[in-house]
């Protein structure tokens, strides 16, 4: 049986950063089984003091649950602090010493690095989402000029997700346009796409793996064969050489690597946090 603690993940906002940070520490424990809890919108005493009941009735014989927490509110982190947990409360940690550094104190807002106050980055990102979903699988050509960049590769490749995700975290227009077997058969990269080579980035994949998604989708057909994912796959590859587009595989790589990858290869700045 693995080792099993309870870990609570508190924020008086959405809970997106105590969820990350949480996360990247407990990612680095291997041999230990993590029940993640997360507790979002506790900004005030009284949802404290009800959540520190629930901390107190997970706890364990010989095991205490573990808090890990974005409070900015002084008197609702006392609450957990006093709950017999162990309790790491990341502002605390980070706030004070950037503090004594700056000589300044921090607004200590609630919610802040996830809302909709700085009304320029929420559009940019809302727009990028909007341009994303409009220019998914090649469904228009219209407006690519405004894209800041347009992913290409066979089809389940992890275009439309590795989009989305460059939309919402980062505000980048990203376009995608699956290369098909006529192009193939063509030998030659979409006319709507020339245009836009300079910022055109390709995902490629595995066969073996294309055909096990593929089968997920459209078992038994020949779109899933690997034979014809193999064809596919290198008839991409060899395109996209040719026309000196980068590329990254895709088969063992996560939507965040994914990502963070095109934004360094191609200098696309963040438009939004």
């Amino acid at each position: 049986m693995p080792f099993i603690r309870t870990v609570f993940l508190v924020s008086d906002g959405t809970g997106i950063t105590v969820e990350m940070l949480g996360h990247s520490l407990l990612s680095q424990f291997e041999g230990i089984e993590f029940r993640k809890i997360t507790a979002p919108f506790v900004n005030s005493v009284e949802k404290a003091e009800e959540w520190a009941v629930r901390i107190a009735k997970s706890s364990r014989q010989g095991e205490r649950p573990i808090v890990l927490t974005t409070l900015v509110n002084d008197p609702v982190r006392a609450v957990f602090q006093s709950s017999g947990a162990f309790v790491m409360d990341f502002f605390e940690t980070f706030l004070s010493p950037l503090e004594r550094e700056l000589n300044a104190k921090s607004t200590h807002t609630m919610g802040r690095s996830h809302s909709a106050t700085d009304k320029a980055e929420y559009q940019q990102r809302m727009e990028a989402v909007n341009f994303s979903l409009a220019h998914d699988d090649g469904i228009t050509a219209r407006d690519l000029p405004n894209a800041d960049v347009i992913l290409v590769g066979v089809s389940r490749s992890g275009k439309t997700p590795t989009c989305l995700y460059l939309a919402l975290q980062f505000g980048v227009k990203a376009a995608n346009y699956p290369l098909i077997p006529e192009d193939f058969e063509r030998d030659t990269l979409p006319d709507t796409l020339r245009p836009f080579v300079a910022k055109t980035y390709g995902l490629t994949i595995a066969p073996e793996r294309l055909s096990e998604i593929r089968n997920e989708r459209r078992p038994g057909s020949k779109y899933a064969e690997f034979d014809n994912c193999r064809l596919e796959v290198s008839s991409a590859e060899a395109m996209m050489k040719r026309e000196g587009i980068r590329w990254i595989n895709s088969t063992t790589k996560s939507i965040e690597e994914i990502a963070a990858t095109i934004m360094a290869e191609t200098k696309i700045v963040r438009r939004a946090y």
